[in-house]
């Protein structure tokens, strides 16, 4: 890829940031990272810069994108919590929205001109049709969802009015670790069935809950798209390149293209482990879609990208991460 400039990471201290910056770093690029430390971990980032502070400290922002010649950004830093986002709706719009208008008006000033923004496929709400393409109607169904809706379309105009051209890559389900047992989701901050599952195996006093059996699926659980954590951080460093060689603004659906049900997951879960997954069936949650799976089709086209790893090694890599921590 293209190795000039340096690249910032927001939120690089994170679960998918922090992969993301590694996986920058094996590929030659300088990298600093912004992260509020909130919800990352300043040892995740390994060898690259970490400037500790806010996207919205607009002084902080400014220093960072002149001191290190900062050329492109990755944007991760935001909240996540969709049941968190409809409690606490102005917390999201502050952060999610504001923050980042701040760190793209930042950005244009100083002259940058490419811009990976960390989306996510909850835009689509409950999709009509599976498998999902990207010309599936924007209907957000919460708050958080909306956030990150709000930010694609800004970056739209953001591209009409100073040039900015962006990439926002609409994530499916993020899982597994590193293969090395480096870095991973910590379940502290996760409220994602991977974790649970391993904290259902791994903690004595933990039942994993399984909301709903009654879905028109082949089990009766509702059915995901999950994909490797590393998968997705290759994707970042191939939308930096497709920025580089000159691509316009975009949006990109980041799968797999096959689903899994919850049992899917247990069941691996079990298989990798050797051990049952303690769990209790509950009612339904409100505005969880049956199935919601990509069409990857344009991420191949456009990027040059496809998934590598399905969801026996997302399970593997998760379980022996998260037994290191115990």
């Amino acid at each position: 890829m293209d190795r000039s400039g340096t690249i910032l990471v927001t939120g690089g201290a994170g679960y998918i940031g922090s992969h993301t910056v590694r996986a920058l770093r094996a590929s030659g690029r300088e990298v600093v990272v912004i992260d509020s430390l909130e919800l990352g971990h300043a040892d995740a980032v390994i060898d690259a810069l970490l400037v500790q502070g806010d996207v919205a400290d607009r002084e902080l922002v400014d220093s960072t994108l002149r001191d290190f010649d900062v050329s492109d950004v990755v944007h991760f830093a935001a909240y996540k919590s969709v049941g968190e986002s409809m409690e606490s709706p102005g917390k999201y719009w502050r952060n999610n929205v504001a923050g980042t208008a701040e760190l793209v008006d930042a950005c244009v000033g100083f002259g940058v001109q490419r811009f990976v923004f960390s989306s996510s496929c909850s835009v689509y709400g409950t999709p009509e049709r599976v498998p999902v393409t990207e010309d599936a109607p924007i209907a957000p169904e919460s708050v958080y969802a909306e956030t990150k809706a709000t930010v694609e379309r800004m970056l739209g105009w953001f591209g009409i009015t100073s040039g900015l051209r962006s990439v926002s890559l609409r994530y499916f389900n993020a899982a597994g670790a590193s293969y090395d047992g480096r870095i991973g989701e910590d379940w502290n901050f996760s409220n994602n069935l991977v974790p649970l599952a391993m904290k259902g195996v791994l903690l004595e006093d933990h039942r994993l809950q399984v909301f709903g059996v009654d879905y028109d699926t082949p089990d009766g659980t509702c059915i995901r798209d999950y994909i490797h954590v590393e998968d997705l951080a290759d994707a970042h460093l191939k939308a930096l390149q497709y920025l580089a060689d000159g691509g316009p603004t975009v949006q990109v659906n980041l799968g797999t293209g096959i689903g899994s049900s919850v049992f899917d997951v247990i069941h691996a879960t079990e298989r990798v482990s050797g051990r049952e997954v303690p769990h209790d069936v509950v009612g339904r949650r409100p505005g969880d879609p049956t199935a919601t799976f990509a069409d990857p089709t344009r991420a191949r086209e456009l990027l040059g990208w496809s998934a590598e790893r399905g969801l026996d090694e997302i399970v593997q890599t998760a379980f022996d991460w998260h037994l290191r921590q115990v």
